[in-house]
């Protein structure tokens, strides 16, 4: 338990200090007029977020602290949909980036004061994008809901238009539903097992079933949330759960490693204990190969994360990381300080530039 909060503490603390943050979560930084580095903007720039869809162009999606960037490419190009002079969200962050399994198209994404003051016709809250991150509207802003800030934003597995938030400030309360695309929220069932959590996992094909997790274990329902069930197998805290798709083993990391499961989560079972890592995604094409983050290397296991091997070394903030929904030897990876973009091609072994050029 104690590596699990130190961990977190330690997550918390660089998005905080990323983005000026201070009690009560991020909060708003100065203004000023920084000097591109690269295509995404300057030195100060930093990810807060990495989704590839499956559809046929495998559309990157990234959230920044200065705005949204997409690529129908695999990354070639990048074009800036919000947050630039003029765009929608301009002044305002943009973090917690997720899409419907149903509706691949469909996604949400999280919004908070970035400058001051925020230019006008920019509310904080929580937005959607129905045409996979082209164009964005605001669903509803963090006043309707809360006083303080949304925790995280998730979208469903039951339909098309489903997404979850998390208020931490309401404890086991916390989690509410909406079926409309977020424009309104209700409680989703019955409270929480736990006091407070990080994180849910929609099993992709499987509606209604949910896994919440954090510092507490992992919960599970098949319901909605209307009856929850603590899973068996878990050690201390966990900080991240991922699949690679339906009817696909689960993955997740917490404060003992490495642990998977082969029944949607009803149990999970310790693989690796030597360490844990900061993040893990897993192919879609072969569930067994997953891949592991650390704050300084990138590793891949090929035996359903039993055992790992680092990939060739890269220089910088190793930040997000994702697996190509289409080749199970590549891998995509999201550096901050500056924001930058890398692919690993396995062919050469060795990670491809997708940052661009001012």
């Amino acid at each position: 338990m104690k590596k699990f909060y130190a961990l977190l503490l330690v997550s918390l603390a660089l998005l905080l200090t990323a983005c000026a943050g201070g009690n009560g979560g991020p909060k708003a930084s100065a203004n000023a007029t920084p000097v591109a580095v690269n295509g995404f903007g300057s030195a100060a720039n930093h990810t807060h977020s990495l989704i590839i869809l499956p559809d046929a162009q495998h559309t990157m999606v990234l959230a920044t602290h200065y705005g949204i960037f997409r690529s129908v490419d695999h990354g070639a190009t990048w074009q800036q949909s919000t947050g630039g002079p003029g765009q929608q969200m301009q002044g305002v962050m943009s973090w917690f980036l997720s899409y419907n399994p149903v509706d691949p198209q469909r996604l949400y994404v999280l919004t908070y004061f970035r400058t001051l003051p925020v230019p006008p016709g920019n509310t904080l809250g929580l937005y959607t994008s129905g045409d996979g991150g082209k164009t964005w509207q605001l669903s509803i802003p963090n006043s309707s809901v809360t006083k303080t800030y949304i925790n995280f934003a998730q979208a469903g597995n039951d339909n098309p238009s489903e997404v979850y938030i998390y208020l931490n400030s309401l404890g086991p309360l916390g989690l509410r539903v909406s079926m409309d695309n977020g424009k309104h929220f209700s409680q989703a069932g019955s409270p929480l097992p736990f006091g407070s959590i990080s994180g849910l996992l929609p099993i992709p094909g499987q509606p209604g079933h949910l896994l919440a997790y954090g510092a507490e274990g992992v919960a599970s329902t098949t319901d909605g949330g209307t009856h929850w069930q603590v899973v068996s197998g878990i050690q201390g805290g966990v900080f991240e759960i991922t699949t690679p798709g339906p009817n696909q083993p689960l993955y997740a990391e917490g404060d003992a490693g490495v642990y998977a499961s082969t029944n949607s989560g009803q149990s999970f079972t310790l693989v690796y204990s030597q360490h844990s890592y900061d993040s893990l995604t897993a192919s879609p094409q072969q569930p067994q190969i997953v891949y592991g983050k650390s704050g300084l290397q990138v590793y891949r296991s090929t035996d359903g994360g039993k055992t790992w091997n680092p990939l060739p070394t890269i220089k910088g903030n190793l930040y997000e990381l994702v697996a190509d929904p289409g080749d199970p030897n590549q891998v995509y990876l999201a550096l901050s300080y500056p924001v930058e973009m890398y692919h690993f091609q396995a062919i050469n072994s060795a990670w491809k530039s997708l940052t661009p050029a001012v």
